[in-house]
């Protein structure tokens, strides 16, 4: 596909400075620029490659000033980094759609298939599942009995849906992830651990995705819980009972114990743990291998460290350790000096 800069500066609302009629038919990154291509700068670390670009169009912030000609056509828009990700949502969606069931695709005769769907080779549908229309189901893909798919979800490679789960409309699942295995649920007793049969289900919302290798476990009893709009990285654990409010982003990494409650529009960072049973307030920060073990505040909280908190005193308190071999030498000097004067008393 190929697009005028003056057809791009009218879907995303922006303006053109240089030739409108230049054209782009794929999308690069402004340091790796070549003709025919589309970037975009939004930040100012990156300022200098915009002189030196080989891309044809280069999206720009508004108020961007720059010292020098470019060579490439610039469209100004509010936002660049905005704009470039409405234009690669623009170019997926137009990107030609698989269907088709493939012969080797092991479909039970009790299960409702939508239409232009896409089952690729050995992919399962179990009994009683639901296909929505649009949707695709890559290679090695298992959908198990009674599952529900809505419309244009994309499941890809190896993905395997345990029985009874829901999953809502335009959903992404990556590859090899794990939907609605048991959660981790023994009680002991003298000779080991008794199973607690997890009999719930995950249910998944509209617009969510959930990054490669991630793991979502079914209820002990009703509902594991990824409200709409969620975007989950890949290598997350979210266990039993847990609920994921809406527009929560999470990055790779992050551990969810049982029953934990994380609120809506919440950004976590990578390998973040959470202790079960608590709740997360919506539009908590939550930064990088933090550990959260107790209820949060809200109000837009930040949080750092392990066990987290506030990350003035996070800050505080690691000056404090970094000077604490020094403060044990003289606390043990100290020491020695208090020892000589009773000695000598």
């Amino acid at each position: 596909m190929e697009f005028t800069a003056k057809q791009i500066a009218e879907l995303i609302g922006g303006r053109v400075e240089g030739d409108a009629t230049a054209t782009v038919s794929t999308f690069a990154k402004i340091e790796e620029g070549v003709p025919g291509a589309i970037s975009f700068l939004s930040n100012p670390k990156y300022t200098h490659c915009i002189y030196d670009t080989k891309s044809s169009v280069v999206l720009i912030n508004e108020d961007v000033e720059l010292e020098h000609p470019v060579s490439a056509t610039l469209i100004r828009v509010k936002n660049a980094y905005d704009s470039i990700a409405k234009l690669l949502q623009y170019y997926e969606s137009v990107k030609p759609r698989k269907t088709g069931i493939h012969p080797t695709a092991c479909i039970s005769e009790s299960a409702t298939i939508g239409k232009d769907v896409y089952i690729g080779p050995y992919a399962v549908v179990g009994d009683n599942a639901q296909v929505g229309d649009g949707t695709q189901i890559y290679p090695h893909t298992v959908v198990g009995d009674g599952v529900s798919i809505g419309r244009r979800c994309l499941l890809y490679a190896n993905v395997t849906i345990y029985q009874g789960c829901r999953i809502g409309n335009s959903v992404t699942i990556h590859a090899g992830s794990v939907i609605g295995a048991d959660g981790f649920g023994f009680a002991p007793n003298q000779d080991g651990y008794d199973k607690i049969p997890q009999i719930g289900i995950v249910v998944i919302e509209d617009n969510v995705e959930i990054g490669a290798n991630t793991c979502i476990d079914r209820s002990t009893m009703g509902q594991t819980v990824i409200h709409q709009g969620v975007k989950l990285d890949n290598l997350i654990q979210v266990a039993h009972n847990c609920e994921i409010g809406e527009n929560t982003v999470m990055s790779a990494q992050a551990g969810l114990a049982g029953s934990t409650k994380i609120g809506a529009w919440c950004m976590v960072g990578g390998q973040a743990g959470f202790s079960g049973h608590i709740h997360v307030a919506d539009r908590t920060f939550v930064g990088a291998q933090c550990g959260v073990i107790k209820n949060t505040k809200g109000g837009g909280e930040s949080l750092i460290g392990s066990p987290a908190m506030d990350p003035k005193m996070f800050f505080k308190a690691k000056a404090i350790y970094s000077k604490l071999p020094d403060m044990y030498r003289q606390i043990a000097q100290l020491q020695r000096e208090i020892d000589e004067l009773k000695a000598r008393s």
